[in-house]
């Protein structure tokens, strides 16, 4: 098991590796941005990409907004993108339950980004929003609470809003064994903005979810089968002639290795190079999952490569 740094590479063996890619998997906080910071040289890149022929797609597990307002995003920060060029948790989280003819309400532990995609395809859901404990948690379960009988399903994603409240809501409904468990991702923690600032990531409320529940959701986001799925019914891509590039290793990259994908880790989000090593040096077989093909430090750093 190998792993080279694309920047050492010479630009013959950086040109025989790109004339072996058809298609770009792309994630976007930490590789082509942080938060509304554009990474430096990214969207020239990704326009070199085009310009090489290669299709390209932005592959993410941000549940926050809909496709159309990612499309709104990248256009301000200088990326091109159309929403077939765009899977996000938020919108195959709404297919996945149009896809098995769901029809009942879903209690949402997230943000509006998710209620959306799950009302333009007819599904009725609440809960999005503040639902702080006003009182106390015995008034709360005594005065307060009540269970709508016709949820089917509690979807968790990222809350900015998470509460007491609502975990006590969506674990009282997941007590039903016929209610649908469903989380958007399970990233632990975002890239980070600021130094020494840790962004708690949906990951960290599903566990909170997950453990009162006591039951597992069922995953949509990378690296999960089912936005595996997606992506090859979606895409129609050639596993072997396909990147996928990420700044988090348990979820693009090991989405990527899973896939048999070629892949590429930038040290400028989440995971370092140290991480990459010590899993190259592990005697677990998931850990080596986790080990790119490539990495780079940015992915702007590609750019004198590839002209």
């Amino acid at each position: 098991m190998s792993i080279k740094n694309l920047a050492s590479l010479s630009r013959d063996e950086v040109k025989n590796l790109f004339s072996s890619i058809d298609t770009i998997l792309t994630d976007c906080d930490g590789v082509l941005w942080l938060h509304m910071k554009i990474l430096p040289g990214a969207p020239d890149v990704l326009n070199k990409f085009r310009e090489m022929g290669k299709r390209v797609f932005y592959i993410t597990n941000n549940n926050v907004i809909t496709r159309e307002e990612f499309c709104v995003k990248c256009d301000k920060l200088g990326f091109t993108s159309t929403k077939d060029d765009v899977l996000t948790t938020s919108y195959l989280t709404a297919c996945y339950l149009h896809d098995i003819g769901f029809k009942k309400k879903v209690y949402v532990v997230g943000t509006s980004g998710i209620s959306r995609e799950l009302s333009r395809l007819g599904i009725r859901s609440f809960g999005v929003g503040p639902d702080p404990l006003i009182s106390d948690v015995a008034t709360l379960v005594m005065k307060d609470f009540k269970l709508d009988p016709d949820v089917g399903a509690v979807i968790v994603g990222f809350d900015e809003y998470i509460s007491y409240p609502k975990i006590l809501k969506a674990a009282s409904y997941l007590n039903h064994p016929d209610c649908l468990f469903i989380a958007t991702n399970t990233d632990e923690r975002g890239p980070s903005f600021i130094n020494d600032c840790v962004i708690p990531g949906t990951g960290s409320m599903v566990a909170a979810i997950e453990t009162c529940a006591g039951r597992k959701p069922f995953l949509i986001g990378k690296p999960s089968t089912y936005i595996i799925d997606a992506i090859r019914k979606r895409y129609n891509v050639d596993p072997e002639r396909t990147l996928m590039i990420g700044d988090r290793c348990n979820t693009d990259i090991l989405l990527g290795t899973r896939c048999g994908f070629k892949t590429l880790l930038v040290l400028s989000g989440v995971n370092t190079l140290d991480d990459v090593m010590n899993w190259k040096q592990s005697d677990n077989e998931e850990d080596r999952g986790l080990v790119p093909d490539y990495y780079i430090g940015k992915l702007g750093d590609l750019l004198p490569l590839l002209t």
